[in-house]
């Protein structure tokens, strides 16, 4: 199983409108190494949601349920999309200030590149987040 952190604006689409629509299309995708990673996935893989704009957290955990595909709404085969579930929401948001004060996530994407969209996140960097959410 593969884990990633997908960023969204809150203002645009939040955890929470995941929970309420119970599942989504993770769509409007369009940098190519964010689109790297949606392809690498597989269902059954989980994710991290982070919230940018002002809030700059990761507040939820959720699941892949399906396999990458074309998005239909373009006739561009090189966007992909992939259907999301919502499964957990974190009790305490981790704050991308709390991450980067941490020497552990000096490579993480999130810190080193940090206007990709969609990155995978690792065995140890996925335990450390959950860890520190509790």
């Amino acid at each position: 199983m593969q884990r990633f952190l997908l960023k969204t604006e809150p203002t645009v689409y939040s955890y929470d409108d995941l929970v309420r629509d119970r599942k989504t299309v993770w769509d409007g995708v369009s940098n190519f190494a964010a689109l790297k990673h949606i392809r690498s996935m597989k269902k059954g893989d989980i994710a991290f949601v982070y919230h940018t704009g002002n809030e700059k957290q990761v507040v939820g955990i959720a699941k892949i349920v399906s396999d990458p595909f074309p998005d239909p709404k373009v006739k561009d085969k090189k966007l992909v999309v992939f259907e999301l579930q919502p499964s957990e929401r974190l009790k305490n948001p981790v704050t991308l200030a709390s991450i980067k004060a941490r020497k552990e996530f000096k490579n993480f994407s999130l810190v080193r590149i940090p206007r990709l969209s969609v990155m995978p996140v690792s065995a140890d960097e996925w335990e450390m987040i959950v860890a520190m959410s509790k």
